[in-house]
């Protein structure tokens, strides 16, 4: 298993959760949706500088050449080794018939020879491939091609056919997560069948960052207010990948580790739900979009 180690610009040290496959997974990573060109490859370059150790990237970001140019450009020059990095990407909806050849071309785009976690990136269970294309990730797992498997935006109903299907269970289960859209419904089930809640979208995709119920915490603690929802998210328990383009707020987004959220402030921001209507992404129950897959 590989030393993954993440002493931070500010000396802190993000703890390491273990997956039920018994791998360990860096709590705070760092999320690359929406990045690309040299935008995205100076944003992997700056995270891994302030200490991140966990890259998330998926193949439909169009952006794995860049992550892997920045892993390699940290590489080169000694600032890290690959065994130190955990490296996610994700299958796409048009490639649930062809497992091994997307996650083949998603680890050329990434120059690297495995993976530390690939994701299906969506169920789409309007296309009902979902367990076998998970059956294959499976097999490429134990073929060395990626260290551990798991999933998006799954809920119960397709994690168990991709449970029976393969006899494994997901390490992960990477959802959108953020106040005011909780999915403790989501969370308990992930966590009843031993597989570890990923956060997308932690800051509500920025919405939540001028809030006032958020300021007075921050206030109180000398931090921002991303600083404290990131807090709130690894406090639950919860493994989260914000995103930034701008190097001082990377780092500001690692450093959550010199405070901690009372009981209260925890609960006043956990009572900031809205359901349903607090989701910023799409419903995974109906999500169909870039598949040109037909049911079979």
């Amino acid at each position: 298993m590989p030393t993954i180690t993440q002493n931070l610009d500010n000396n802190s040290i993000i703890p390491l959760l273990t997956m039920n496959d018994g791998r360990q997974i860096p709590q705070l990573g760092f999320g690359t949706f929406q990045l690309s060109g040299e935008t995205c490859y100076n944003a992997v370059r700056a995270a891994i500088t302030a200490g991140y150790r966990h890259i998330d990237t998926a193949a439909v970001y169009g952006n794995e050449e860049e992550v892997g140019r920045a892993i390699q450009d940290a590489i080169d020059v000694g600032e890290v080794t690959r065994e130190q990095l955990f490296v996610t990407t994700k299958l796409w909806n048009d490639s649930h018939d062809r497992v091994a050849g997307a996650l083949d071309a998603s680890l050329e785009r990434l120059g690297l020879d495995y993976v530390d976690l690939y994701l299906i990136h969506w169920p789409v269970e309007k296309i009902g491939m979902f367990a076998t294309a998970y059956r294959d990730m499976v097999t490429l797992r134990d073929q060395g091609k990626t260290a551990s498997v798991g999933v998006c935006n799954s809920y119960p109903e397709v994690l168990d056919k991709m449970i029976q299907a393969s006899g494994d269970t997901p390490a992960v289960n990477q959802i959108e997560v953020h106040p005011g859209f909780n999915q403790d419904e989501l969370r308990a089930e992930n966590a009843k069948r031993g597989i570890l809640t990923e956060s997308w979208s932690p800051l509500k995709q920025g919405q939540n960052l001028d809030n006032p119920a958020f300021q007075s915490i921050a206030d109180a603690h000398g931090v921002t207010v991303a600083q404290v929802i990131i807090r709130w998210h690894i406090q639950r328990g919860d493994v989260v990948i914000p995103r930034s383009s701008k190097p001082e707020r990377i780092r500001t987004n690692a450093d959550v580790f010199g405070f901690q959220l009372t009981e209260d402030q925890m609960q006043r921001i956990t009572a900031i739900e809205e359901g349903e209507a607090g989701r910023r992404g799409p419903n995974p129950h109906t999500f169909y979009e870039g598949t040109s897959l037909q049911k079979q």
